[in-house]
């Protein structure tokens, strides 16, 4: 299955502790041609986890090194090797290799003059731990911190254990409603049901019953399906894409248009209307979106 491409090397690895004479067969049909996070999940399905616990807590701080106190590593000989001299006055130890020339540490230069940059914060990490359960950690800033705070104390009326989790989920949810109410025309109480839509094309504006139906069929992903019958994953920078352009008359019932990501779509429009058309139609709108500059004196 490596050898064909049906499994990758990560996948191998995160699955061998948990293959069988019994489930290998079934186990590795379920696995082929999945990605690293689709193995993840299927692995916390085989052997689930507890839950994290909700922790926030202060990190603790980086200690510097003395610049009067240098440590030196001696060599197995009992030599200590040269020391690098930073800007900041630290003397940083060289190694010494086999012919005698000393390199320094990592993060200097040849000529000992400054380390490095401390490295990018460690991106957030979203694990799965049993089926629908993840773990999620990330590193927060003072003031994220204190808007957490400043929440779990307002709402200890609905959530009276002051609950992290639960104070989270509650508030992405209403972002949530808010953006999908604006973008795909979600909402509780509709002004229209989709059989009092006019869906006629008299205008581009999509109507927001038909946005709605669209986004609820194609749950909320792209539509766009390649040569090999594989469906795109993506979840982010949705568009609505007509089957049938509006310029060649094309209206605006739910079945003329599903989602797509902004790369299908554009590869799509390319394909409905000719990459040059394309080309010439950005190239205009960067145009009108460029600001105007007002003559020099």
């Amino acid at each position: 299955m490596l050898a064909d491409g049906r499994l990758h090397l990560t996948a191998i690895g995160k699955l061998a502790p948990h293959l069988t004479v019994e489930n290998r067969e079934a186990l590795l049909k379920r696995a082929a041609h999945r990605s690293k996070r689709e193995i993840e999940e299927l692995v916390a399905e085989l052997a689930p986890r507890p839950d994290a616990p909700a922790v926030m807590r202060k990190l603790p701080e980086r200690r510097a090194q003395s610049p009067l106190a240098p440590a030196l590593h001696f060599g197995p000989r009992g030599v200590a090797p040269a020391l690098a001299l930073r800007l900041d006055g630290v003397a940083s130890p060289l190694e010494l290799r086999p012919d005698g020339i000393a390199t320094p540490e990592p993060g200097l230069r040849p000529d000992g003059v400054g380390a490095s940059a401390p490295g990018p914060a460690r991106p957030a990490v979203v694990a799965p731990l049993a089926p629908s359960r993840y773990k999620v950690q990330f590193t927060a800033s003072a003031e994220l911190h204190d808007k957490l705070e400043r929440l779990r104390a307002l709402m200890r009326s609905s959530v009276p254990d002051g609950d992290l989790t639960a104070i989270i989920a509650q508030a992405v949810t209403e972002k949530l409603e808010r953006l999908e109410s604006r973008r795909f025309g979600r909402t509780h109480t509709p002004r229209k049901a989709l059989s009092q839509t006019d869906t006629s094309p008299r205008t581009r504006q999509i109507p927001a019953a038909v946005k709605r139906a669209v986004y609820e069929r194609d749950e909320g992903r792209c539509r766009y399906v390649d040569e090999q019958g594989r469906r795109c994953a993506a979840r982010g920078g949705l568009e609505f894409h007509q089957r049938r352009p509006f310029g060649q008359g094309g209206d605006h019932c739910v079945e003329n248009i599903v989602l797509a990501c902004r790369g299908h779509n554009a590869y799509l429009a390319e394909v409905d209307y000719g990459r040059r058309a394309m080309a010439l139609h950005r190239r205009s709108q960067e145009c009108v979106l460029e600001p105007t500059r007002s003559p020099s004196p």
